[in-house]
């Protein structure tokens, strides 16, 4: 490697032999800029020695044109200094003009950028150069500092407020005095040279900041507000300085000075900032509380003694003791002991659950009376507070789709602003009397500062942190940002039945032999197979013979037929046990009659074979869970449709929905056949919301609109879902859809009030009411506009924490 080259290390997804690696190294040694491959099969990776001007881009497209992958990787970093949507997408474009990046998203509120790119191909610390040359500060994102940054970022406006309020006071006092009183408090030359210092202190002082990140951004060609502010206070201090010290320099009659407007100006909009940043602590208060829930020490046993060590020394293996009242350490399970501890902070559900050895139990929550010893599974991470959060973290960091129009016009917005302020200043300068410089200053400093676009940075992240903060308080998850606007827009909400809408837990009710045979034996066998089974049916009926006593027969030969049954040998005999459709071809008349009767009346029958002859049907039970009618109801109320799509026996599954109220019933539907089934719903209703907990149901949530999982269910339907519902209770859909609902509203009026403030106010403050003889809105009063707009729509935001 020369001295001039670089290293890098590219991860290479599909790679399955030796012929692999060396058609990876060819088509990587062709690309411009590459001195030396090395590719490795075993760690999946590429070793490349490269020019300093090669562009890694090219190098994923040579990967992925050979018919390999390059992974996706995501990288954040908080980024210091962004004030308003101008920032936010100067920021994005300087990043995404890095070699390698795909896509850059930051964001206003939690003052946070994520950046997507080809794994291995964009160092951070280029990302870092990048946002540091656009005139910010960038710092790693963390977890830990999300939450203490808007309070430290509030406390030093706060000061800077005070200071500026202290300063600016002699500089109102003497400009009121001159216009209360006819005539100055002091001569004229003096007044107007004390508050010459005194504007001068305050834009220097606290006002610094504005001219620190707003005139290098301007000289750049990407002017933000603070380069409006800037230009604005600056022009009217500028001016005032001039008619005091060389008045000789302007026009006949023009040589007023405008000090109380510039330092007004300076203290209101730090008023608005710091106010600002206080709200927004609040929005990712949900984030810090969750962060904040788990505890910092624990309770390690070891050799028969307790010892106090920090939480994050714990150790997958360890056992833990947690006394009553104190929150569990990591997640675990018992080993010892019982209690009832409080799951709200990860269900919503205020009672707490029975505990006893073997129970799973997550860390943060709250154990109630009883001590508990607890083996610990998972730390740090891993836990399932840690993914929690950050699957929180990573919604309130999401752009929505109604965001782009913001985006788009905020884009052109500032320079828009610069040129319409010039253009204010031209047509009173030309139009207006004699002397006309200074009404002409006036009027395109306050177009300057009303226009500042604070309020639409904030109008969609803000509504988003505290909505989807406040739903991860309730228990509900959603996985990203967009979910809140797809769930809003759904139309019908189709439901999995066994472990959705029913307990998950069934038992068999019935048992009704064919004539000739053993109720037991055929039980014993067919008992037999399902203990290969995780069906919770077949779970059912391992437990039915198990409470009999019965010997169950070695088996051999299993087959399970997703949605069908499961075949084998047991006990020497060919057995089949599963629906009507399974034993296709055998003579099930005499034993229909009852199953039709028993799935009248919600119950699932079952066929159970042996030697290819029909010896028995079995009939089992699944309670639906109490608030499942009220779901229901609750999404009826609503205005949507209801469906049920269930492999079970039509018959069965009508009985279910007649229970619950639902009119739609899709069944006898095989796994590989939900994904139909939400096609043909979407076909019918429009944007299909799946609420599932199993294996089977991720293909049903992965082709929805939105899929919606139960956190009590598999991994695999959580992984595939856009929302997970932590209480496994079915009456979370229809909070969730009345959470999405609310978000999406305050986001509305929020993106309504930013765009119409600015449409409404920048012809004001351009005079175009005082051309005609009505009102004029002066700089100051332009300042308190501004802030407010920006503190309105934060205050709209916080109003979702009572959602």
């Amino acid at each position: 490697m020369t001295a001039s080259a670089r290293r890098l290390t590219l991860p290479v997804e599909g790679m399955t032999c030796a012929s692999c690696t060396g058609r990876v190294e060819r088509v990587l040694k062709r690309v411009p800029g590459v001195q030396s491959v090395a590719v490795n099969l075993a760690t999946g990776r590429a070793t490349l020695d490269l020019t300093p001007d090669n562009d890694p881009r090219a190098l994923a497209e040579a990967v992925e044109g050979a018919g390999y992958a390059v992974p996706e990787a995501v990288s954040e970093l908080a980024v210091e200094g962004m004030t308003c949507a101008s920032c936010t997408g100067r920021v994005e474009r300087v990043l995404e003009a890095v070699p390698g990046v795909r896509e850059a998203s930051a964001n206003l509120a939690t003052g946070r950028v994520t950046v997507r790119h080809p794994a291995g191909l964009v160092p951070l610390e280029s990302l870092e150069v990048a946002v540091r040359e656009a005139g910010y500060e960038p710092r790693p994102a963390t977890a830990e500092m999300a939450a203490p940054a808007a309070p430290r970022e509030a406390g030093t406006l706060t000061r800077d407020l005070i200071l500026a309020a202290l300063l600016s006071l002699p500089v109102v006092v003497l400009d009121m005095g001159s216009h209360v009183a006819g005539h100055g408090l002091l001569p004229g030359a003096w007044s107007a040279g004390i508050q010459a210092v005194f504007a001068t202190l305050v834009l220097f002082g606290p006002g610094r900041r504005f001219f620190a990140r707003g005139l290098p951004g301007l000289l750049r060609g990407h002017p933000d507000m603070n380069a409006l502010v800037a230009l604005g206070a600056g022009a009217a201090y500028l001016f005032s300085l001039v008619a005091t010290v060389s008045p000789g320099l302007l026009p006949v009659g023009a040589a007023h000075v405008y000090f109380e407007a510039s330092v007004l100006i300076v203290t209101l909009i730090l008023l608005g900032r710091s106010l600002e940043a206080r709200a927004r602590g609040r929005t990712g208060a949900a984030v810090a509380r969750l962060v904040g829930l788990a505890p910092k020490t624990a309770l390690l046993l070891r050799d028969g003694a307790e010892t106090e060590v920090p939480a994050a020394e714990l150790a997958v293996g360890d056992r833990v003791r947690v006394r009553p009242g104190e929150r569990l350490p990591a997640d675990g399970r018992v080993v010892e002991g019982r209690s009832r501890i409080d799951e709200s902070m990860l269900t919503g559900e205020p009672v707490p659950v029975a505990k006893g050895p073997g129970d799973p139990v997550t860390g943060g929550t709250v154990n109630g009376t009883g001590a508990l010893t607890v083996s610990v599974e998972r730390v740090g991470a891993d836990t399932a507070l840690a993914q929690i959060v950050r699957m929180v973290e990573a919604a309130q960091g999401a752009k929505l789709p109604i965001q782009a129009l913001a985006d788009r016009v905020t884009a052109r917005f500032v320079p828009a602003v610069l040129a319409l302020a010039l253009v204010t200043f031209l047509a009173w300068l030309a139009l207006a009397p004699a002397p006309a410089l200074g009404e002409a200053l006036v009027h395109a400093v306050a177009v300057l500062i009303i226009a500042c676009p604070c309020a639409m940075g904030l109008a969609t992240p803000t509504s988003i942190m505290v909505g989807t903060g406040r739903a991860a308080e309730r228990g509900v998850l959603f996985r990203s940002g967009q979910a809140l606007q797809a769930l809003e827009e759904v139309r019908v909400v189709a439901f999995d039945k066994t472990g959705t809408l029913t307990e998950g837990r069934p038992t068999l009710t019935d048992l009704i032999p064919a004539p000739g045979f053993d109720p037991d034996t055929v039980l014993a066998s067919a008992a037999a197979l399902e203990s290969r089974s995780e069906h919770p049916i077949a779970r059912a009926i391992v437990a039915a013979a198990a409470a009999k006593g019965l010997d169950v027969p070695p088996v051999s030969e299993v087959a399970a037929v997703p949605g069908h049954g499961i075949t084998g040998r047991a006990g020497g005999q060919a057995v089949a046990v599963g629906a009507a459709r399974h034993l296709a071809g055998l003579d099930l008349s005499g034993l229909a009659p009852e199953a039709e009767r028993l799935a009248a009346q919600g119950r699932s029958p079952l066929y159970v074979a042996l030697d290819g002859v029909p010896a028995a049907l079995l009939a089992v039970s699944d309670p639906v869970k109490p608030g499942a009618a009220e779901a229901v109801r609750a999404l009826t109320g609503q205005g949507l449709a209801v469906a049920l799509v269930t492999g079970d026996d039509r018959r069965t599954a009508e009985g279910v929905a007649r229970s619950l109220g639902i009119a739609t019933v899709l069944a006898e539907v095989l796994p590989a056949g939900k994904r139909d089934a939400v096609q043909a719903l979407r076909a019918q209703y429009g944007p299909v919301a799946f609420v599932g907990d199993g294996i089977n149901d991720a293909p049903a949530l992965a082709e929805a609109d939105t899929g919606l999982a139960l956190g009590t269910g598999t991994d695999v339907a959580v992984e595939s879902a856009d929302v997970v519902l932590m209480a496994g209770d079915p009456a979370s859909v229809a909070e969730g859809l009345r959470l999405s609902r609310a978000v999406m509203r305050n986001i509305r009026q929020n993106l309504f009030w930013a765009f119409a403030y600015n449409v409404a106010l920048i012809p004001v403050a351009a005079g175009v009411l005082r051309a005609v003889g009505g009102p004029s809105l002066s700089p100051v009063l332009a300042a308190g506009a501004m802030a407010l707009s920006s503190v309105f729509v934060v205050g709209n935001a916080l109003r979702l924490r009572r959602a």
